[in-house]
């Protein structure tokens, strides 16, 4: 079982920068696939980013490309989500989320959840 524990919401203003952490225990941080979620409110849960086990690969949604940058610590046995000029439709509750060995759609495991709010 892996509990994956978000950090680093806030409230930001727009233009501004903030970013993420996740700290997974249990299991080996290093044979997880690991990525981003976010649900803003009224809305669906959509993909944000997506790291394979080894660090290369990433993917992101068309949304936050440019913007967001998703990174790993294997050492640290961390996930990053580093977000820049960010939007008040950045507004949401980010969620990070775990897969064993490659990245699937729906991931095995997930966070609790974090805020970030972004004011106009």
């Amino acid at each position: 079982q892996v509990q994956l524990v978000e950090s680093g919401g806030g409230l930001v203003q727009t233009g501004d920068s903030l970013r993420l952490s996740c700290a997974p225990s249990g299991r080996t941080f290093s044979s997880y696939a690991m990525g981003w979620f976010r649900q803003a409110p009224g809305k669906e849960r959509e993909f944000v980013a997506s790291i394979p086990m080894s660090g290369g690969g990433t993917n992101y949604a068309d949304s936050v490309k440019g913007r967001f940058i998703i990174s790993r610590d294997n050492a640290k046995k961390t996930l990053y989500l580093q977000m820049n000029s960010l939007e008040p439709q950045d507004t949401a509750v980010y969620y990070c989320a775990a897969s064993l060995w490659r990245w699937k759609s729906e991931p095995d495991y997930w966070g609790q959840g974090t805020q970030v709010t972004v004011s106009s």
